[in-house]
């Protein structure tokens, strides 16, 4: 039987059964699921995206992180550092126990005593103290003027107030602590495996067309695509460029595109010791050429970008010119394009002693995003032109992204995504000199630390006027990018890939497919 005759027969099929099928189960096949089932263990996209299953977040965003209620319904702020949150009437857990602000102030306390790889306190570092007014309100007082906190909270999940401080890693993944008030219950996971939800049938929101969701973490992208059209998934998500053109002319395969949030970045270490040593002729050289502005630019000049985006991601991409899509809150247009200038590269390599060039690691991800580990090694080809050798390596993200937290690398990339659509989140993460008590830095892998930058970027986050707000932002910007506190490569576009007319999917700018999202073609 022919796939086209199969496809038609399972249609019929369902077209008699007394079951609508919207009762029937839904497999996805991911490039990567979560790393625990805990939702303040590590803030990596599919840890949320898994895991938002089960788990509701105060605030939501739409397809394209415009804002929209969650489990509040409403926030304003009521002085210039408090947010009044007024929560949805009517919403249980899925032990039947009722949800209150008591479960969002714990929720909130919790997240700073999860020692995850990945601090989740990115989302909680204007927060000051939480007040429980009554059931459904709560007010959350900030350090100092915080008008980006309901953003903040769009990654703020929220568990029962009796989980309790000591319930960890254990208890979530076998499920005892894994309650949630999200669209699904949890059933079993297997660690780079199997995520297996069944639909919670007494959920505040819309009824989910699913009575079972299957996601399967499958990280070879050869084999995620065999899977699709095998028949084992759905749908399956970061189709690789390569298959993506074959597929547009496969009238069996439906393909959904979306522009991405993502950004892969080089990520330069300026301390006074590199991690791993640079080294002229075998021998380490003093110093750290990387601290030198001279020898960043000369990164950034030799990187062809529209050669990443035709060639290497063929198209499915555009050239990045700083840490945000345009548009974003905080994106300076007066940041023009990157030029390719090879020669120019090179003649600021000598200017700042390094005529010959020098060997460097350079490390990144390769199942983070589509296109990673292409594009790594691309760009170290781009930089052999400057006389570089560049030790490129590709490392799965359980690998990459723990060893990058203790700041291992001398030279690394991944992609970051501004998820929730202003500058105050990516800027205060990665590019702020890094500081615990006002929460910024947390993400700053780098060493980079500018006082003309914290001095702007502070106080874009203490203007509630949003104009004012979105000049700072875009001044501060422009002094990162000038410095190359990061060198951005492309901005990334997804692909998902199902079985042609089974499934209506609207694809998502943050990339993350949510099954409750979808449902079977009408």
């Amino acid at each position: 039987m022919t796939k086209h005759l199969l496809k038609s027969a399972v249609a019929a099929a369902a077209l008699l059964a007394a079951a609508p099928l919207a009762a029937q189960e839904l497999t996805i096949g991911l490039r990567a699921g979560p790393d625990s089932i805990d939702p303040h263990w590590s803030t990596l996209g599919s840890q949320a995206e898994a895991l938002r299953h089960v788990f509701d977040t105060l605030v939501d965003v739409d397809d394209t992180l415009q804002l929209k209620p969650g489990l509040a319904v409403s926030w304003e702020p009521i002085d210039d550092t408090t947010w009044e949150f007024k929560l949805r009437e009517g919403v249980t857990f899925h032990d039947g126990s009722p949800f209150t602000a008591e479960d969002v102030k714990f929720s909130i306390e919790r997240i700073p005593e999860v020692t995850g790889p990945m601090s989740m306190t990115l989302y909680t570092k204007y927060v000051d103290t939480v007040e429980v007014v009554d059931d459904l309100t709560l007010r959350v007082n900030t350090k100092g003027i915080a008008p980006a906190l309901p953003n903040d909270f769009t990654r703020l999940f929220v568990v029962p107030s009796e989980t309790g401080m000591e319930q960890g890693n254990e208890e979530f993944n076998s499920g005892e602590a894994a309650i949630g008030t999200g669209p699904f219950t949890f059933v079993s996971w297997e660690p780079k495996g199997d995520l297996v939800l069944e639909r919670y049938d007494d959920y505040w929101g819309e009824t989910p067309a699913w009575e079972r969701v299957v996601r399967k973490e499958i990280p070879d992208d050869a084999a995620r695509v065999a899977a699709l059209r095998s028949g084992e998934v759905d749908l399956i998500n970061y189709v690789p460029a390569s298959d993506y053109l074959a597929m547009q002319n496969d009238g069996d395969i439906e393909t959904f595109v979306s522009d991405s949030v993502y950004i892969l970045n080089v990520q330069p270490n300026v301390k006074d010791e590199e991690p791993q040593p640079i080294t002229v002729n075998g021998e380490e050289v003093d110093g750290n050429p990387l601290q030198d502005k001279r020898v960043r630019q000369a990164l950034d000049l030799a990187i062809n970008r529209d050669v990443l985006v035709d060639v290497v991601l063929e198209g499915l991409g555009t050239p990045a010119t700083q840490l945000m899509p345009e548009g974003f809150f905080g994106y300076s247009d007066d940041i023009g394009a990157r030029p390719y200038d090879i020669e120019q590269a090179k003649a600021l390599l000598a200017e700042a002693g390094y005529p010959d060039g020098f060997e460097v690691d350079f490390t990144c991800t390769n199942n983070r995003v589509p296109g990673d580990a292409v594009v790594c090694e691309a760009l170290a080809q781009m930089w052999s032109r400057l006389g570089l050798t560049v030790n490129a390596q590709a490392l799965n993200g359980t690998v990459f992204f723990p060893a990058a937290a203790r700041e291992e690398y001398t030279m690394a990339m991944s992609a970051w995504g501004t998820l929730t659509g202003e500058a105050a989140y990516t800027y205060g993460a990665m590019i702020h000199s890094k500081d615990d008590e006002l929460g910024f830095g947390n993400f700053n892998r780098t060493g980079y630390s500018n006082p003309e930058f914290d001095e702007v970027f502070q106080q874009g986050t203490q203007t509630l006027e949003a104009e004012e707000r979105r000049a700072l932002y875009e001044q501060a910007s422009e002094i990162a990018m000038e410095d190359r506190a990061l060198i951005p490569t492309v901005i990334l576009q997804t692909v998902w890939a199902a079985d042609a007319d089974t499934l209506d999917f609207a694809p998502r700018v943050d990339q993350e497919t949510r099954a409750y999202e979808i449902t079977p073609a009408e």
